[in-house]
């Protein structure tokens, strides 16, 4: 299991390879500013999909993250 110091610079650095410095930044103060129940946002995230189309999403998504690792490293 990550630190904590080692999960924050770890999700920063995403954040920042995704959206960029600003953005990154937005979105940092957004969650912080905002009452947002992240667990209430799970549990609806996938309503309107069917179990088959949870599984096709994450399947291309983890399918093009290999990609990049590989083109990456």
């Amino acid at each position: 299991m990550r630190t904590d110091n080692v999960l924050r610079y770890e999700a920063m650095d995403i954040l920042m390879q995704k959206f960029g410095p600003v953005d990154a930044e937005r979105f940092i103060s957004m969650v912080k500013r905002d009452t947002f129940d992240y667990t209430e946002w799970r549990r609806g995230l996938w309503n309107d999909m069917t179990i088959d189309e949870v599984f096709t999403e994450a399947t291309e998504h983890e399918r093009k993250q290999a990609i990049s690792d590989n083109s990456t490293g």
